[in-house]
């Protein structure tokens, strides 16, 4: 897909709302870039880890019965990413300083992933369908079986 001038112009509105975000990024569940506003750091790179991110958080909710992924939100010591679903194959991630507000982070990124994922998946049918974020498949525990074993280390006599 091709940026798309609605979803740019949705990044760059965030943006204006949003004292202190730094960047916004709207890419494909498969790390492809659908269009930024992220001066300063290299959008494939971003789009790339995000999607890496999301693999594991996709797994981690699934893992723990937390149902289908939402958002992810890493802070460091300079501040936030935060990523959101946006639709059935996109996601949205926003690059904020420390002092943002992160209540109104999280409430205007819950919003903008909702309008770009409303965009992308009312286009979804015209074109190839969207990819959903990969499952793991799903785990039953099973009791453990007591291991024995006569191997020698090296440390042995």
């Amino acid at each position: 897909m091709a940026a798309e001038p609605e979803i740019l112009d949705e990044l760059r509105r965030l943006r204006s709302r949003v004292p202190y975000l730094t960047g916004a990024l709207a890419a494909s569940v498969d790390g492809l870039v659908l269009a930024q506003d992220t001066p300063g750091v290299e959008p494939d790179g971003m789009a790339a880890l995000t999607a890496a991110a999301l693999g594991v958080a996709v797994r981690l909710t699934d893992a723990t019965g937390q149902g289908e992924f939402r958002e992810l939100t890493v802070r460091g010591a300079y501040g936030y990413v935060a990523t959101y679903a946006a639709g059935r194959g996109a996601v949205l991630t926003l690059l904020a300083q420390d002092r943002v507000n992160a209540g109104r982070l999280h409430l205007e990124g819950r919003r903008a992933g909702a309008r770009i994922g409303e965009l992308l998946d009312s286009r979804a049918p015209a074109e190839a369908p969207a990819a959903k974020p990969a499952r793991a498949p799903a785990r039953t525990r099973t009791a453990r079986t007591p291991r024995t074993t006569n191997a020698r280390t090296s440390t042995d006599s």
